[in-house]
């Protein structure tokens, strides 16, 4: 499967989850909260590969150091982060991050312009999909969906 349908499948599981506040555990499993993120058994062929991670934005650093003062002044109240399977063959990492307002997640999308690899696709208030990762905001809501090929499993003797 192409990493852009690998981003589709995962980004139109966000986005339900987001549409509806999330999800607990499915099918019997454990019930976890998993905040604005698609949760065990949420979508066919994908499962969690961890806990749902969250951060605010006083231990932000702790998860994206470099940018995490970009975020603080864009008024970032938090972000969930959690990792995802496909067939044990494809890996996401999807992050949501809320802000104060609509105008915070705004500037952080509009901090990383389009490059030429780049283009719009029509999701949420503004959305750009890249090689192996879309990148959306809606209202106070930005998303980050990064997809790659799972490591090859190691041989044993």
């Amino acid at each position: 499967m192409m990493k852009t349908e690998t981003i589709k499948r995962i980004k139109n599981a966000v986005v339900a989850a987001l549409l509806t506040g999330g999800c607990a555990g499915r099918r019997g499993m454990q019930e976890e909260d998993c905040g604005p993120l698609p949760c065990l058994g949420a979508v066919a062929g994908w499962e969690k590969s961890g806990k749902t991670q969250t951060f605010d934005a006083a231990n932000l650093y702790e998860y994206i150091d470099r940018r995490a003062e970009q975020y603080i002044s864009a008024g970032v109240v938090g972000v969930a982060t959690s990792d995802y399977k496909f067939q044990g063959n494809l890996e996401a990492t999807v992050d949501v991050y809320t802000m104060k307002s609509a105008d915070g997640a705004k500037t952080i999308f509009d901090a990383d312009p389009p490059t030429a690899d780049s283009k719009s696709v029509p999701l949420g208030d503004a959305a750009r999909l890249y090689g192996q990762s879309v990148v959306f905001r809606k209202g106070v809501t930005l998303v980050r969906i990064t997809a790659f090929e799972a490591a090859p499993a190691r041989a044993t003797r």
